[in-house]
């Protein structure tokens, strides 16, 4: 049988995910690969992968998907991993730079700006290349992942975007969830989802085993996935994940 080909994210969020995956007999089905989200949303468009932890934003691009599975990347407050940072305050800001590694936060942070901010920003594109440290007044950048955590001391503004939308609608948000790019055998479906439950149910296992590598270590890592990402993929979150498709093909 040809093995399914799944694309999670490289990112610390993703570590109970991996843990329960490579912690089953998933990988005796299947051939796991970790990706910056973008990535793994490009994997899934064109057909190199068969399910992606891919970032909610590119859901439309999609000619065909199925939302699979229990858990996703979401937030019930500050999320800390996808921020707007500046040493400009919010109201000051005129260009915003836009983390190329994911579409979900680039939508995000413009959705915000139409309808609760009421804001219009210079938008700039950035490359693996870009300088994330160094902005000059009246600039601020949408960052994502572990980075947010090297590099928030460079700067003096905060703007958590998943606060942000909580705030605007009283929903959690959905970064990422679990989609495949074609019907799937049941079967398999249901032993990815228990794989993916061992690991969100063994938190302190997960920090034994990535607890000493990576910019978010230890204890930090700990608080970071059990008080800031929320993975259950339940009622409110599906309902916050519709919301902002809806407001996403408005802009």
């Amino acid at each position: 049988m040809q093995k399914i080909r799944i694309s999670a994210v490289k990112y610390a969020n993703t570590y109970p995910f991996i843990f329960g995956l490579i912690n089953s007999r998933i990988e005796e089905k299947a051939i796991i690969e970790t990706d910056h989200p973008a990535d793994c949303a490009r994997k899934l468009i064109n057909g190199t992968a068969d399910i992606g932890l891919i970032p909610v934003g590119a859901l439309p691009m999609l000619k065909e998907y199925y939302l699979i599975g229990d858990y996703c990347i979401g937030a019930k407050n500050n999320v800390r991993t996808v921020m707007l940072l500046s040493n400009t305050k919010l109201e000051d800001i005129r260009s915003i730079y836009l983390d190329y590694r994911s579409r979900t936060s680039v939508n995000l942070v413009k959705v915000l700006a139409k309808n609760y901010w009421k804001r219009d920003f210079i938008w700039k594109n950035t490359s693996e290349e870009f300088d994330f440290v160094n902005l000059s007044a009246g600039e601020g950048v949408v960052l994502i992942g572990d980075q947010c955590f090297e590099f928030e001391n460079n700067y003096s503004v905060h703007v958590d975007l998943a606060r942000e939308w909580i705030d605007f609608t009283g929903l959690p948000f959905v970064f990422a969830c679990w989609t495949s790019n074609k019907k799937l055998d049941d079967v398999f479906i249901e032993e990815f989802n228990a794989a993916l439950s061992t690991g969100v149910r063994n938190i302190d296992a997960v920090v034994e085993k990535f607890g000493h590598t990576g910019t978010i270590t230890g204890e930090e890592l700990r608080q970071y996935l059990t008080e800031n990402i929320d993975y259950s993929f339940d009622m409110d979150k599906k309902e916050g994940l519709e919301l902002f498709l809806d407001l996403l093909g408005n802009l």
